[in-house]
């Protein structure tokens, strides 16, 4: 509609000068003037909020960050204006409201029937008494944006008909609904506190899709894709189903035949690795994640493999394009003796995994050190080279290790996974192998190939029989440290979090039947943080520091303690993961390889190994690039980019400034790119003792950045125990954050 009154009696400003007031210690002297200045009588409502959105979006500044809380009050006006005439009633959360939006979008096909089922109408108005309104005015604005364009629910319009605090509650109910009903209740409470506070985050897959007729609630798998041509093609099939269903995909290559590797005895008939990873990334372009994003597949391969030149190559943008997979996230698998062989500038020798399994019997892929200087991999690798029946390709090991810091400095992978630190470290080795990681590096769980044993007719159908493998499922969630630490709240956070993440493995389906069967079986979560460069810079912490490294190991042994003990009261009542006998939770292992041995610890260990877990893995880092802007802190364990940038969108920008930004915090707030990087993997090495899978640990350089000293940060990551490396961001190159945690 136009405007046919006085503008300065008008509703949306009448609302917009008592937003103003609630932050009278802004500079907002004229703000209202310019806005009515600017209005020339055709504008719309909507286009009015939009005026007072971008004019306070331009006053954001190092010296004012809190106009970005302005500009999203403004902008939750509009949201709440919007869903009113769409729901055909005004959105506030008294009688009834909330239970009719439940009934009306179940009706509608979008909410699933579930949640009606589970809860009576009298249980949802109780919970409708929960909900904290006011805990909107926590957002900032990108915050807010984010949530509400990619992840509040909406009509089959495409219109936002659900709000923040709905969603939030949305996700405790479905997350809780298969708890005994005589605590129910609390413990949806409980749940909605943890994320309305924004003291922590849910993964993307569940805050989008929870209470949903469509999508799953993890984040990321991981397959082992077995040396057969069904093996293979499966596979591609599996991960076309997870992609649909907004889950990122990790596929570990190595134990595909070489090229040029014979196929039924025939020599030099096996094209090797190059062509399925070509088909891996078709799949990923053509089967979207519900429509939001294209598919994200990383693949790894071992860095002995004979194809892994052509596999390093594949994503850099010259050469034949025939070898070119540049859609694929890539990963290398590398072997203590590696970079021992590195360091000393020896050959490195590549074979065939086939003809390794055929000529010595055995997968050489299925080893590791078990001591750091002595293990399995190392004599059968030495086995391979002594071996005169093996082919091999022998090469400078500097030279592969080139090649990886090239592709990386040109594409930012690939990641490095480094097997024998992940497989000493595992606490269920005595169940199977790690290969690899997840699409974002974090991931450490057993792994092992589908493999297909009979196809038969029978009354007219054709039966397939499986043996299903360990096909990994990401379940995560993760602290945001820049709220939950100073607010004191990790002793009551951690174990609703360990509830609600271990109930997503109960209420998710996953159409891969395999992924639902090693979800049961192991019932792994990924408990992560966010928000420490928020942390350290409220704190007065210097990044550079040995208080900061003190700080991480002090910290994460704090939350895998309070990890642990809630996963250990959960199996008292609920009982714990199938595989836990005979794991290093049981035997005690695991408490000794990290060296916990003061009275506290040695308790829960005694407790554990009595009462068991429910969990056979704990923590993990995620990257939670969308997540912590959605909790205004911080991503992941990273140090920010810039203390103000913008976010660019279609038509406008977005100012972002670091979180918590004053005269005080502005000094610890240093770039990522002034960083010394092996500052950042002593903090790292510091909280991976405390950490049972890894960290999506990124390295950050100058383009400038010489090969002695790239080389230098990879040879300490290593020797400093990091299971993994994520991205290396250069300033030269721009490079697509992982949506899928």
């Amino acid at each position: 509609m136009s405007y046919t009154v006085d503008l300065a009696e008008h509703e949306i400003i009448k609302e917009a000068k008592g937003i103003l007031e609630r932050f009278s210690y802004l500079t907002s002297e004229g703000f209202l003037n310019k806005v009515v200045n600017g209005v020339s009588g055709e504008e719309t409502d909507q286009d009015l909020e939009r005026m007072l959105v971008l004019h306070a979006l331009e006053r954001i500044t190092a010296e004012e960050p809190d106009w970005t809380f302005v500009a999203a009050a403004f902008h939750l006006r509009s949201l709440y204006r919007n869903a009113t005439q769409k729901r055909g009633e005004e959105v506030v959360y008294c009688e009834g409201a909330f239970h009719r939006l439940l009934k009306a979008l179940t009706e509608q096909g979008i909410y699933n029937s579930d949640l009606l089922k589970s809860y009576s109408e009298k249980e949802i108005e109780q919970l409708t008494e929960i909900i904290e309104p006011e805990r909107d005015s926590l957002f900032t604005y990108i915050g807010l944006r984010t949530l509400a364009d990619r992840y509040l629910t909406k009509d089959y319009e495409n219109n936002i008909v659900e709000m923040p605090q709905e969603r939030f509650l949305v996700i405790a109910m479905l997350l809780m609904m298969k708890e005994p009903e005589n605590n129910r209740l609390e413990l949806v409470k409980e749940a909605y506190w943890a994320i309305s506070n924004l003291y922590m985050t849910v993964a993307t897959p569940t805050l989008a899709n929870a209470g949903k007729t469509y999508g799953q609630l993890s984040s990321c798998f991981i397959d082992t894709v077995d040396d057969s041509l069904r093996g293979i093609y499966d596979s591609n099939t599996d991960v076309a189903t997870v992609s649909k269903n907004g889950g990122g995909i990790g596929a570990y290559l190595g134990k595909i035949r070489a090229r040029g590797s014979d196929i039924k005895g025939y020599k030099g008939n096996s094209s090797g690795v190059l062509p399925w990873m070509k088909q891996l990334n078709n799949t990923a372009v053509s089967v979207d994640q519900l429509g939001q994003r294209q598919g994200a597949v990383a693949v790894y391969l071992d860095v002995w493999h004979r194809d892994i030149i052509e596999f390093l190559d594949a994503k850099l943008n010259n050469g034949d394009e025939r070898m070119r997979t540049h859609d694929l996230f890539t990963g290398v698998c590398i072997p203590d003796v590696f970079m021992e062989t590195v360091e000393q500038r020896d050959d490195w020798h590549l074979f065939d995994p086939h003809e390794v399994r055929q000529v010595m019997g055995f997968s050489l892929e299925d080893a590791y050190d078990e001591a750091q200087g002595d293990g399995d991999f190392r004599r059968e690798y030495t086995q391979c080279v002594n071996s005169k029946e093996l082919s091999r390709k022998t090469i400078p090991a500097i030279d592969i290790m080139k090649r990886i810091m090239k592709s990386q400095l040109e594409t930012g992978t690939p990641f490095m996974f480094y097997r024998d630190a992940v497989n000493r470290a595992n606490p269920n080795k005595h169940k199977g192998m790690i290969y690899s990681s997840n699409l974002c590096t974090e991931i450490m769980q057993n792994m092992s190939a589908t493999t297909v044993e009979e196809e038969v007719t029978k009354d007219g159908k054709i039966v397939i029989t499986k043996t299903p493998g360990d096909y990994v499922v990401c379940n995560l969630s993760s602290v945001n440290l820049g709220k939950a630490v100073p607010a004191g709240v990790l002793e009551r956070l951690i174990p609703i979090q360990v509830r609600m993440l271990d109930n997503v493995i109960d209420c998710n389906t996953i159409e891969v039947p395999q992924a639902q069967l090693t979800n049961e079986k192991y019932r792994g979560i990924g408990l992560g943080t966010f928000g420490w460069h928020h942390l350290l810079a409220k704190n007065k912490l210097v990044w550079e520091s040995d208080e900061a490294v003190q700080y991480a190991d002090e910290l994460y042994e704090t939350i895998n303690f309070l990890t642990i003990e809630a996963s250990m009261e959960l199996a008292q009542e609920k009982g714990a993961y199938s595989m836990f006998e005979g794991s290093d939770w049981q035997n005690g292992a695991y408490f000794e390889r990290r060296r916990y041995h003061c009275e506290k610890w040695l308790a829960l260990k005694e407790k554990v190994q009595s009462s068991g877990l429910r969990n056979a893995n704990l923590l993990a880092v995620a990257p939670n690039s969308s997540t912590s802007l959605i909790a205004g802190s911080t991503a992941s364990i990273d140090p920010i980019f810039r203390k103000e940038y913008s976010e660019e969108k279609k038509d406008y920008k977005i100012p972002v400034t670091a979180p918590d930004l004053t005269p005080e915090t502005t000094w610890y707030y240093k770039s990522a790119y002034h960083i010394d990087q092996l500052w950042s993997i002593e903090q790292n090495a510091a909280r991976q003792r405390h950490v049972d899978q890894s960290i999506s640990f990124n390295i950050y350089v100058q383009n400038t950045v010489k090969a002695k000293d790239l080389l230098n940060i990879h040879l300490t990551a290593w020797k400093k125990g990091l299971k993994t490396t994520y991205y290396v961001r250069s300033t030269s190159v721009d490079i697509e954050d992982c949506e899928s945690c």
